[in-house]
């Protein structure tokens, strides 16, 4: 009887003990006159929920409608507007495609230079309440970081489109530039991460880096060595690992990442976003007395008249 006694008190404190937080999770989105009337409605609810932020892994407008500043500034102050800190992680839609004719024959990197002025131009998130935020040095400030209890989140701005790879088999001079600073980004998370022995790591970027091709050595060359060191981090962290990104527009979250042997990789999970058509968020829920420490929670979106 005392055995069994002690036992349910020592349950009772662990589980006093335990930390709960919550986050949503949202991307490609508004695509349409619709979604940008329902957005703000969602926002509020998502916020109602009593998440502690919400993040935008990209794609804040349909890939055929024009990269023009007034529709980033309209972004910029629906985002700005929602009551939780709001991060924003940049899309293909909004940069690196802007050059389509359809987009208004922007240049790209004139874009993201906009983007950058606009939702990355402090040390703090955009929302009515603010997180303070760590910026990567030097020239992509886009590149961020923060925790949240025993968890490091991570933005890194890795695009749908092959990472803007470009079309030969010469990588273009962008992404030449830009991917050994997100690689480095990688690391040093992880390796910050580790030294302050967190339990957790979350990265959000927007694309969809093909999981299965990577795994059976088909890698797309924009994300080759991406995934590699991820894969390799992964491995060696001790804690859980969070991947959030959108770009295929399909609600998922499953564990994508193999090692060398083609084994699933069992701290790792890959969330994705819903997209366009259909709307929706996902709750991240950390739960520091769970051996998984991480719960997603798909919540597709019904318009409330």
């Amino acid at each position: 009887m005392k055995i069994r006694l002690a036992a349910l008190l020592l349950a009772a404190s662990m589980a006093a003990q335990a930390e709960i937080y919550r986050f949503g999770l949202i991307g490609d989105v508004p695509y349409s006159d619709y979604e940008r009337r329902e957005l703000p409605k969602m926002l509020d609810a998502i916020a109602d929920s009593h998440v502690d932020f919400v993040a935008h892994i990209g794609d804040i407008k349909h890939g055929k409608d024009r990269c023009d500043d007034s529709l980033f500034e309209d972004r910029y102050k629906l985002f700005n507007a929602v009551r939780v800190p709001f991060v924003f992680v940049p899309g293909d839609n909004e940069w690196t495609d802007c050059n389509r004719s359809s987009n208004g024959a922007y240049d790209p990197l004139e874009r993201l230079g906009k983007l950058r002025s606009l939702f990355w131009k402090g040390d703090y998130s955009l929302g009515q309440k603010k997180l303070r935020l760590e910026k990567q040095s030097g020239s992509y400030p886009e590149h961020a970081r923060f925790r949240l209890g025993p968890v490091l989140f991570v933005t890194i701005n890795v695009p749908g489109g092959n990472n803007n790879f470009g079309l030969g088999k010469q990588a273009s001079a962008e992404f030449q530039a830009r991917n050994p600073v997100v690689l480095k980004w990688l690391q040093d998370s992880f390796a910050l991460a580790r030294r302050d022995k967190l339990a957790g790591i979350v990265l959000l970027f927007q694309a969809d880096p093909a999981w299965k091709n990577f795994a059976q050595g088909l890698a797309h060359e924009g994300y080759r060595e991406f995934l590699t060191i991820l894969r390799a981090e992964s491995i060696a962290f001790r804690g859980q690992v969070v991947a959030v990104h959108g770009d295929t527009h399909m609600s998922h979250i499953d564990q994508p990442l193999r090692d060398g042997d083609g084994k699933t990789l069992a701290n790792f999970t890959r969330v994705e976003t819903f997209g366009y058509p259909v709307m929706g968020w996902t709750r991240g829920i950390i739960d520091t007395a769970s051996p998984t420490l991480f719960r997603f929670e798909a919540q597709p979106w019904t318009s409330k008249q």
